[in-house]
């Protein structure tokens, strides 16, 4: 029955020890210890399974509120997009290593209440459907005339109810999840089974999730309620509707920079794109660069205050700044107030400057609005931007690959690409699951180590700048689901087939972000897989890489 064989994908994928699960392939994380010498020698390897298939924008990105589940109260928080927020495809291997010394706590039938509590949720579920399914229906799997028959939902979900007090919080979300997705294919009869046991569970993990809780526990209210939206086919309206009721400026601002000070997300973009664009300029005297995610413009600060120190003489730099409208609202005002501010900046620095906006989206991008000049050397930048445009699983169109054609037709002198190293494009809805989970763990516990768990900002920051994203990839689908990471396998492959070629990365690179990284947790790691790419990672986890193409 395809239902049945659902089931058992879903739970081969996720529910098992990840150390249990063969590899379609293995890789090494070669880890450049974060030692003022820079050798990469002392650096030691970590060996890490990834699968088949497998942002944080900066500091601009649109807000969104939603209900998360926190016992005993709702909790409203707001979210714009995360510091990160890749496509499956058989040829590009998935990062699922989880770390064998990450716990996610013990069995939810901690107490004698709860495990009472929790069997008579599970007797009145038995009570609500047993009147629903036919007697024949609810016996279990068995054999007909030599025939292996398989077990009824009621039956299979009667099952996860009964085990569901001995589980912990990982394994309740990951039946959650296998029983959400099977509501989506199945008989209109069955599926009010499973929406009912799924709401079962749901009860459950409500009284074991908290946004101001363990790692664990807060990522899995943010996928408690993304789960629920996807249950009750109304993902992309609770979406909507979340952008409904952001934060005001100051406070998105507010959240953002807690955010940039306690994890090195936002500053691996910055540097490591401002030290390759900065080499490859080196000797030009006319600079261009095209910014597709400008935020506030901070970025480029650092690097015109090098460049006017510059032997002979700054360059003219002009700058052209992409964003889209909904980013207006984090910074208080247009693409005006941050060209105002870097031209102040070139002024007090004695650089020629010229400050280009355009207030669109990536989507919206086409070649009369880059205004890029006779004689300029062009530089590029892609900051965990590209991921949000479309590909050609959502539309003809296709965006993502549309941009890249125009950017190189440009004939760039650099482009520089950073994104995070996840898969949530067109994987299925279980690996999809399964890659949030263990990506977005990884990150929830990097933003642990940067503040005391009581700290107030702290909590106001995750859930303004992470939910969001956690909702999205879990609850909408097609145009609505706008996080559609990819790993840098299938970036590589887009780069390419777009007629770019990769540039390999100097030391100058790692070395700027290895000194970046000593005023964090010693969790953190940069690595380099020989791919021409460097990796930033949370333990063994990579979470965002960064590249450089022509």
């Amino acid at each position: 029955m395809q239902t049945s064989r659902a089931s058992n994908s879903f739970q081969s994928f996720c529910i098992q020890p990840m150390q249990q699960i063969d590899p379609y392939s293995s890789s090494t994380f070669q880890i450049l210890n974060n030692d003022s010498t820079g050798s990469r020698s002392q650096g030691t390897e970590v060996s890490f399974q990834t699968f088949p298939d497998q942002f944080f924008t900066l500091e601009s990105t649109p807000a969104t509120d939603y209900a998360t589940h926190s016992s005993p109260s709702v909790v409203s928080v707001s979210s714009s997009r995360s510091p990160f927020s890749p496509q499956g495809s058989q040829s590009y291997a998935s990062d699922l290593y989880q770390p064998s010394d990450v716990t996610y706590g013990s069995p939810l039938s901690g107490s004698s209440g709860v495990d009472d509590e929790n069997k008579l949720l599970h007797a009145l579920w038995v009570l609500r459907n047993e009147l629903r399914v036919p007697e024949s229906d609810t016996d279990d799997s068995g054999t007909f005339n030599g025939v292996v028959t398989q077990p009824s939902p009621f039956t299979r979900y009667n099952k996860i109810l009964e085990m569901a007090p001995h589980m912990d919080l990982i394994q309740l979300l990951v039946a959650c999840a296998e029983i959400v997705s099977e509501a989506d294919t199945i008989s209109m009869s069955d599926r009010q089974v499973a929406i009912s046991a799924a709401e079962a569970l749901m009860e459950i993990l409500e009284k074991n999730v908290s946004v101001s809780g363990e790692p664990a526990q807060r990522l899995g209210a943010y996928m408690l309620e993304g789960l629920r939206a996807r249950l009750l086919s109304s993902g992309s309206i609770i979406y909507k509707k979340l952008k409904c009721k952001e934060p005001t400026s100051s406070e998105m601002m507010s959240y953002m920079g807690v955010l940039y000070q306690i994890c090195p997300y936002y500053k691996f973009a910055y540097m490591s794109s401002n030290v390759i664009i900065g080499e490859a300029m080196e000797n030009e005297n006319r600079i261009h660069i095209i910014d597709f995610q400008i935020a506030q413009g901070s970025q480029w600060i650092s690097l015109i205050q090098a460049l006017s120190r510059r032997p002979g003489g700054p360059p003219y730099i002009r700058i052209t700044g992409v964003d889209d409208s909904q980013s207006a609202h984090a910074r208080g005002g247009g693409l005006d107030l941050v060209g105002q501010k870097l031209a102040q900046v070139a002024e007090s620095c004695g650089v020629a400057f010229e400050f280009n906006g355009a207030a669109m989206s990536g989507c919206q991008v086409q070649l009369e609005h880059l205004k890029v000049g006779h004689g300029e050397a062009l530089a590029v930048n892609f900051p965990y931007i590209l991921h949000h445009m479309p590909d050609e699983s959502v539309s003809t169109a296709n965006h993502r690959d549309r941009l890249l054609r125009l950017i190189k037709s440009l004939s760039p002198k650099i482009v520089t690409l950073v994104e995070q190293e996840s898969n949530t494009n067109t994987s299925t809805f279980a690996q999809r699951f399964c890659e949030t989970l263990d990506y977005y763990t990884a990150m929830f516990e990097s933003i642990d180590a940067g503040r005391p768990r009581e700290d107030r900002q702290r909590m106001s920051a995750e859930e303004h700048c992470v939910a969001k994203d956690v909702v999205n990839i879990i609850a909408c689908e097609g145009v609505e689901r706008v996080e559609r990471h990819e790993l840098f396998g299938k970036w590589r492959m887009r780069l390419g087939m777009a007629g770019f070629s990769q540039l390999g990365l100097s030391p100058s690179v790692s070395n700027s972000v290895r000194d970046m990284l000593k005023a964090y947790s010693s969790n953190y790691r940069i690595a380099d897989l020989g791919d021409g790419a460097l990796y930033l990672g949370w333990k063994n986890r990579a979470l965002a890489t960064t590249s450089a193409w022509r």
